[in-house]
């Protein structure tokens, strides 16, 4: 199967540190899932440095049109969890017969 929730080319180097001494936020991977030509989800990973935070959007099915539902957001210790946890939703949306795009 796929690993849609694999870590990008590279990760895993030295964080680069901003100005003042913080790492930058760094977007990891960002996931889109429709089914039947309609939007179903879209997560999104980012990497803080001490953790990374996957957020998702949820386009309920009976109301189109309305606003998507924001569960979470899932805080991770290290990139790696959050991968994890992006992979397991991305092979579950899959199963539910939805086409999963990388953005």
């Amino acid at each position: 199967m796929t690993d849609f929730g694999a870590l990008p080319k590279g990760f895993g180097d030295e964080d680069s540190p901003d100005i003042d001494g913080a790492t930058k936020p760094r977007e990891l991977f960002v996931r889109h899932a429709r089914k039947d030509g309609r939007s179903v989800a879209m997560i999104r990973a980012v990497d803080y440095g001490d953790t990374s935070v996957v957020n998702a959007e949820v386009f309920p099915h009976d109301r189109p049109g309305q606003a998507p539902v924001a569960p979470g957001p899932y805080t991770f210790p290290d990139p790696r969890g959050a991968a994890a946890f992006v992979t397991a939703a991305v092979e579950a949306l899959m199963v539910l017969g939805c086409d999963v795009h990388a953005l």
